[in-house]
């Protein structure tokens, strides 16, 4: 029997990845079953759950990786990028349905709350140090705590998400986010 490489099996695992993520975003999590999980990929149960233990744990594959993407943006351009992102290229952005989908499991399922929250803190980190830069560079509002701008992002972040996957009209929503970006800023800093 061949030896499959590492670079093979990372393939594999984007591959399934990327059509879990298809599946999650259109049916939620309840809704992907096995079938429809198969569907996305391509491949057999057996192939799926070779690389993820079950669909918990592809869930929380796919969830980490986008935290990841997105903490990326975070550390070099802010959060707000990440919402600006967001907001040019919502189909892009396949993984709004997973966050939904993460809110909702965070409210009621205690187990995944406590594995998602060792699993979040990537783009809460990115997104303090990158307030925390902007502070010592004098571009960040000083009578308000970094880790509370952090919740405020986060808040609003959640809200975009939710507009934009319920198909809502979000025309006025760059002009919102040019106001959230103005509220965290220093009154006479720019950029």
């Amino acid at each position: 029997m061949p030896k499959v490489s590492e670079d093979q099996l990372a393939a594999r695992r984007s591959e399934i990845l990327d059509g879990a993520r298809r599946c999650f975003g259109e049916f939620g999590y309840e809704g992907a079953t096995v079938r429809r999980l198969e569907e996305a990929t391509g491949l057999s149960r057996g192939a799926i759950f070779h690389h993820f233990k079950d669909k918990d744990g592809l869930f929380l594959a796919l969830a980490r990786e986008d935290a990841r993407r997105m903490a990326e943006v975070a550390a070099g351009q802010g959060l707000v990028q990440v919402m600006r992102d967001i907001l040019e290229e919502p189909d892009r952005f396949e993984w709004l349905g997973t966050r939904l989908e993460i809110a909702r499991r965070l409210r009621t399922d205690p187990e995944f709350r406590n594995s998602w929250s060792q699993q979040s803190a990537e783009l809460t980190d990115a997104t303090l140090a990158r307030l925390e830069r902007q502070k010592t560079a004098g571009r960040l509002r000083d009578d308000v705590a970094p880790d509370v701008m952090v919740e405020y992002l986060d808040l609003v972040l959640d809200g975009l998400v939710a507009r934009i996957a319920s198909g809502q009209d979000g025309h006025n929503l760059a002009a919102v986010l040019d106001l959230v970006e103005e509220s965290v800023r220093k009154p006479d800093a720019t950029s």
